[in-house]
């Protein structure tokens, strides 16, 4: 059976400041590990919490949970799944949305890390 150790001492790391796109752009919402560990074996989720369902993507068990996520968000979002083994959880949201706007959170809920991303969309 395999172990998974989990590192303590990392975080998980957005920007400082929002992020802004406009209607019909497409956007990456940084996060990112520090320092880099490879994230492809965890659940991975970026959520917003005035949403129901809250799940904007989830990633679980190497694959994209497509079923869990926010009707809104199908078929806009996903993650650069190459880049996980470096740590990057950044998430592409394509085709932006009015409705996009507001506070994201990029988490590792079995590490308990998370980070929080705003986004404001203009017109």
């Amino acid at each position: 059976f395999l172990i998974h150790y989990i590192f303590t001492g990392c975080q998980v790391v957005g920007p400082h400041q929002p992020v802004v796109a406009l209607v019909d752009d497409d956007v990456i919402l940084p996060c990112h590990v520090e320092p880099a560990e490879d994230v492809t074996a965890e659940i991975l989720e970026w959520t917003r919490f005035d949403l129901n369902p809250r799940f904007v993507h989830v990633w679980r068990s190497g694959q994209d949970l497509v079923n869990t996520r926010n009707p809104s968000y199908r078929g806009r979002t996903s993650l650069f799944i190459n880049e996980l083994k470096l740590g990057n959880i950044s998430l592409k949201l394509s085709r932006v949305k009015l409705s996009d706007e507001g506070t994201y959170e990029c988490s590792i809920p079995l590490m308990e890390k998370k980070s929080f991303v705003k986004l404001v969309v203009g017109k």
